[in-house]
């Protein structure tokens, strides 16, 4: 049986709260990255990311084959994580996608779904996968794909600066691409959740049409909000970026 802490990983546990922030992983990405926000989350909100197999406390975990696999395994890992109590469903680049795949599959099949889905650096998947999505690429150098890391901040200097770190660090990332290069998105699939879609100022991986493509998707309330910076924002944003989700400040989530 799967050990459970392993794959919801709660950075401070709060039985006080009344709802969670569940988060789903960027290529390349582990919890690590999500961990700092429990700092900046309203007192009533728990958080909640899930790890995907093959890092953190899945190390040994086998990776994904391909992206129906590795949503199935965020659908069974989501359900867990919205069983307490009421639950929003963030997801941040390759993670927007699959979290809007895991709102679509729980639409279907009648599970719990969530108060809000937030999609942040992404694309609307309805337009299924282009060029502008591929990075990084799996054509890629080990070096390229370590500066690309460095650069846009996944991974601290540390892991980057060891070298068998950061090999680790580049088998993760080669494993995420070949599941995102596989990514596909089932035709009609609609959100009847309220949506909020973040995007960056400076995000050159953005298609101008996005908003108008998300806003397509969305049958419940719909929202869009621009921050300052690329594809990760500017560091302060990204440190804080809960308080940017209307959903967890109360704020309306218009049609």
């Amino acid at each position: 049986m799967r050990d459970i802490d392993n794959i919801v990983v709660r950075a401070r546990p709060n039985p006080q709260a009344t709802r969670t922030l569940v988060c789903l992983g960027f290529c390349g990405g582990g919890s690590g990255g999500y961990l700092p926000w429990a700092d900046v989350l309203p007192p009533d909100v728990e958080l909640a990311t899930i790890c995907y197999p093959g890092r953190d406390g899945r190390f040994l975990d086998p990776y994904a084959e391909d992206w129906n696999a590795l949503a199935e395994d965020a659908l069974a890992a989501v359900t867990v994580a919205a069983s307490l109590r009421p639950y929003v469903l963030f997801g941040h680049s390759m993670g927007g996608w699959m979290a809007a795949d895991v709102t679509s599959r729980l639409e279907r099949r009648g599970g719990p779904l969530p108060e809000a889905l937030v999609v942040s650096s992404a694309n609307a998947p309805s337009r299924g996968l282009t060029p502008r999505d591929m990075f990084p690429s799996r054509e890629d150098s080990d070096g390229g794909l370590v500066d690309w890391m460095r650069v846009n901040g996944l991974l601290p200097d540390y892991v980057l600066d060891d070298p068998d770190l950061r090999e680790m660090a580049v088998e993760l990332m080669r494993a995420d691409i070949r599941v995102r290069d596989t990514f596909t998105w089932t035709e009609g699939s609609e959100l009847s959740v309220p949506l909020q879609v973040l995007t960056g100022d400076r995000d050159t991986v953005i298609a101008p049409d996005t908003v108008a493509q998300w806003r397509v998707l969305a049958r419940g309330g719909f929202r869009h909000d621009e921050l300052p910076g690329g594809h990760f924002y500017t560091p302060p944003v990204w440190r804080e970026l809960p308080r940017y989700i209307a959903a967890l400040a109360r704020e309306p989530i218009g049609s």
